[in-house]
């Protein structure tokens, strides 16, 4: 099954001001949930209606749709249909996102060849494939894009880099003209790198979705750590966990989360404190009958840490 299926620091206030110089942007319209709401990634290509009637039962007032399925079939049918499906069920999609075209490598080996808007072989489908998922979440008044950048190179000076930047600042002007933010999520890139990323492409609409656990899988930092490099930046959470991978070869394991190396509580803290007010959606990457049972675990125990956190 493919990964994607299923369901006020010092540091961050330094950063925060080298990014005054950015043109204004007129954030869109925050989806109309309560702030931290939490939310489940759903695929819904294959069952749209089974899929975010799940999301409904399981008591979620919100969903993050992962679209890889509808990759060449971006229509206006598929867009109804889905926004009816929303509607019907009354669940909020608060970002879409793609990581293909394929090949998709998630690993050590042939991940930095493969993954995002890096290897100059897959870089135009890529760019492509948001274009048309941008164009896509219009039709929904969705008003977020993400996806992996994939490994962005720690040395500005490699002959990738600047290409890389390029590639991502062409897709944040297409998402900007939609009056949309675009989002790199993070994994394989250090926090460092993508603040440098964001500096230079230098778009408003440019931001961060933080995956807590894919920070720890690829080994290049403590998600705490990373909201105080990139904080202001974060419009989105992968709430997952995970530990560090100890053979070099293969990622880090996924873990249900609290079963892992995340600490969520101090995450939601430094993020709360600095105004984060978006969802925080659960990703997990089982499946079948263990996957709905892990959710509505995690489910619980997310619930039982905001409440700490925001009282």
């Amino acid at each position: 099954m493919d990964r994607r299926t299923f369901i006020g620091s010092a540091a961050a206030a330094t950063i925060a001001a080298s990014f005054h110089s950015l043109p204004s942007f007129a954030a869109p319209d925050e989806p109309k949930l309560k702030p931290m709401a939490i939310g489940l990634l759903v695929s819904p290509h294959d069952a749209p209606e089974a899929t975010i009637k799940r999301v409904h039962d399981m008591g979620f007032s919100n969903c993050f749709l992962s679209l890889d399925g509808y990759i060449g079939k971006f229509t206006p049918d598929a867009a109804k249909q889905i926004g009816d499906l929303l509607s019907k069920y009354n669940v909020v999609a608060t970002t879409v996102e793609v990581v293909g075209p394929q090949p998709l490598v998630w690993d050590f080996q042939k991940g930095p060849a493969t993954i995002g808007l890096v290897p100059p072989k897959y870089r135009a489908a890529r760019i492509d494939a948001l274009k048309q998922v941008s164009d896509f979440a219009k039709q929904l008044n969705i008003g977020q894009v993400q996806t992996h950048c994939g490994f962005i190179p720690e040395d500005p000076a490699d002959p990738q880099y600047q290409p890389t930047v390029e590639a991502i600042r062409a897709v944040a002007q297409h998402c900007h003209s939609n009056g949309q933010r675009f989002l790199m999520e993070t994994g394989q890139e250090t926090p460092t790198a993508m603040s440098r990323a964001l500096r230079d492409v230098n778009m408003p609409n440019l931001g961060v979705g933080l995956d807590t656990a894919n920070l720890i899988l690829y080994g290049k930092a403590n998600p705490v750590d990373a909201v105080d490099i990139l904080g202001p930046h974060i419009h989105s959470i992968h709430a997952k966990d995970g530990k560090w991978p100890t053979d070099p070869s293969k990622l880090g394991e996924e873990v249900m989360i609290g079963k892992g190396l995340v600490d969520f509580k101090t995450v939601f803290t430094k993020l709360h404190k600095i105004g984060y007010t978006g969802a925080v959606t659960i990703e997990r990457e089982t499946s079948g009958p263990q996957q709905v049972e892990d959710v509505k675990n995690e489910k619980a125990y997310l619930e039982r840490v905001l409440h700490e956190v925001m009282g």
